[in-house]
Parts: C-alpha cells; structure tokens; sequence
C-alpha cells in the first residue's frame, strides 16, 4: 500500500540514525498545509517515527507503537512485529491508511496493515509517494562515499524527491538520534 502525499526517509550512518520528512499535506488536488510534523521523536527519544497516508491515521499508529515500546520496555522488533499482528488482526485499525517508518539505533523498519514489518538491506529506508526518488538519491550519496553525513543525505535526498515528485515540498522536519 503505497500513500501518496508525502515523502519520509530515514539513513544511518557513522554511529547517527536521521528520519526526515517533507510537509505538505495535500487534500485531493490542492495543497492544504506546508509545514506539517510527520516524523517524531518517541520512547524518551530514542525511536524516530514518520508516517505516510493520512494524517489522523498515522498519528494513531505512532501512538500505539509508543505504547507498545513501552509494553516491551524498548525492544523496536519486539514493538514493530506486535504492532503489524494488532493492525493487521483488528478490524478497526485495518482501515487505518497510513504506513510507518520507523527506527532506532540499531533497526529500521516499515510497518504496513498487511502484516508487512520490513527491515532494508542498506541503513536506508524511504516510503511515500517521493519515497523512491529520495531512495534513489540517499544511495546513490551513501554509496559513493560522499563526506556526507546521515543528516546531509537526508536533506539532500528530500531536496531531489521535492523537485520531481508533485506531492512533495521543500518545508523538511528532520530528526536525529545518536548511538
């Protein structure tokens, strides 16, 4: 389930985790904000959390997924496989439409309703309707070994998905959690 409307990527690299997103929110073919906050510190600010879809949606997964951290005292898989069984098991929240991304020091993950709790094979992660062209760039920097760190990738990565994709603006929130 790709949502459009957004783009959401997260990088790891030399010891920093960074997520960061765009913040347009589009309502069907007009732009209805330009700043919003869809990646968040969670858990004491350990875990980075951003949600593609809509908005009410993944603000109610990023709550429970707190919950659940909680619940499993911080273990991120733990969390995320729980999470993914309840979402996909419960018939309210599987009409929930959004999909996370999320992360610690040590995971990244997309959570999906279909059951889906998938970790890349590379520190590098992307979702939404600009995920791909944030994905693309973010590997192709971190490949070649640029001096870039995990925070300048992500901007970076952002900045080409904002010129191609039409659901993606230049207002960025990025978060960064240290080892």
């Amino acid at each position: 389930m790709e949502r459009k409307a957004t783009t959401v990527i997260v990088v790891r690299k030399d010891g920093k985790t960074c997520m960061g997103a765009d913040g347009q929110i589009t309502f069907g073919n007009a732009v209805i904000k330009h700043t919003a906050k869809k990646v968040r510190k969670i858990y004491n600010d350990k875990v980075l959390v951003g949600f593609a879809g809509g908005a009410a949606d993944g603000l109610a997964l990023m709550e429970r997924l707190e919950r659940k951290l909680e619940e499993y005292r911080g273990n991120l898989t733990r969390a995320a496989v729980e999470l993914a069984k309840e979402w996909r098991m419960d018939k309210a929240l599987r009409r929930l439409e959004a999909i996370l991304l999320v992360a610690d020091k040590n995971h990244i993950y997309l959570i999906s309703g279909m059951g889906d709790v998938i970790e890349p094979e590379e520190p590098i992660l992307a979702i939404g309707s600009g995920g791909n062209y944030a994905l693309a760039a973010a590997r192709a920097l971190y490949r070649n070994k640029t001096d870039m760190d995990a925070k300048e990738i992500v901007e970076e990565a952002l900045k080409i998905a904002s010129e191609i994709c039409i659901y993606t603006n230049d207002k960025f929130t990025i978060e960064e959690i240290s080892e």
